[in-house]
């Protein structure tokens, strides 16, 4: 028989086993648990790569504690019909606008920007707001945004009123502007990326000259529809387009100043910590409170001319670890 002290050796070293097995059960299985919960899901990056395609604003924000440079020029008509060729060097000659734009990111969603323009010579002023992102699982399928931008022309009088009754009570207001757009996109693999865009352009001044084809008078308020895209070639290199239709009987048949929907192609360029975008469009301004409301350039007549945009990110904020 067993000693009394035997049994009371086992005794304890069966207390000291029994709770250690246990605990490595529950281990187990609360890292099986753990490792059964699937993580959260990834938001999709880079549908596009810059923050503007063309001539349209992509979903694209500049991340939080960062600022994009960009510049970007339009030169003049490319086709002799509509004013370029060889005289002119093919539009070279001639800038039909330039913008110095800086866009600062408050957070990775959210940024503000400021810029000026030399048509018009636009000051501006603009916030967009990233309040979807697209997920790798696709429980969330789309990005979107909301963009708005303000501007302010401060040219002379002589030119805001040009060919206007002189008996007009003139403001300051007249030479204020806005849009607003919600960009909805889908980046669908790692070649090809959509977006849609709905836009709003108001322009508290405009000059009412009447259509006397249909009696139809110039809008304050000018509703578009836009379209975007990108297909990449290889990682560095992409073709990229944006086409732009308003909905304004004024611009749909107008004899006297045709006006035509903005169409803009090019190619997009990734060297490292630029990217350069070259590109066709007959818009002549760069901001949507110009070129949404004053194309007047014909792509079949050669109204089109190249420009080109360059952008460089800044860190000012260094993110946290």
């Amino acid at each position: 028989m067993l000693s009394l002290r035997r049994i009371a050796a086992c005794a304890a070293l069966l207390a000291l086993i029994i709770p250690a097995r246990a605990q490595d059960d529950l281990e187990k299985m609360l890292d099986s648990m753990n490792s059964a919960t699937p993580p959260p899901p990834e938001e999709v990056t880079a549908t596009f790569k810059a923050n503007k395609i063309i001539n349209a604003h992509s979903i694209e924000t500049v991340k939080g504690g960062t600022l994009d440079f960009r510049v970007t020029h339009r030169f003049g008509n490319i086709g002799g019909g509509s004013g370029g060729g060889a005289h002119t060097l093919w539009g070279f000659d001639n800038s039909d606008d330039i913008r110095i734009s800086f866009d600062y990111g408050i957070t990775d969603h959210l940024q503000v920007g400021f810029a000026r323009s030399k048509r018009w010579e636009n000051l501006d002023g603009s916030i967009k707001w990233r309040f979807l992102s697209q997920t790798t699982d696709n429980k969330m399928p789309i990005s979107a945004v909301l963009y708005s931008i303000a501007a302010f022309s401060p040219v002379k009088e002589a030119e805001l009123y040009l060919g206007v009754d002189t008996g007009i009570v003139k403001k300051d207001a007249h030479r204020l502007s806005y849009v607003t757009q919600l960009i909805i996109a889908r980046k669908f693999n790692w070649r090809l990326s959509l977006e849609l865009i709905g836009s709003y352009n108001h322009r508290n001044f405009v000059k009412n000259y009447q259509n006397t084809n249909n009696g139809a008078f110039d809008e304050n308020g000018l509703a578009s529809v836009g379209i975007g895209g990108r297909f990449k070639f290889t990682k560095r290199f992409s073709v990229i387009f944006d086409y732009f239709y308003n909905f304004s009987p004024y611009r749909t048949d107008n004899p006297s100043t045709p006006y035509y929907n903005p169409l803009g192609v090019g190619f997009e360029i990734e060297t490292g910590g630029h990217v350069f975008t070259l590109n066709l469009t007959n818009a002549r301004g760069i901001i949507e409170n110009d070129f949404l409301p004053n194309t007047t350039d014909d792509w079949l007549q050669g109204g089109f001319k190249f420009g080109f945009n360059i952008s460089r990110v800044f860190t000012i904020v260094k993110p946290k670890m």
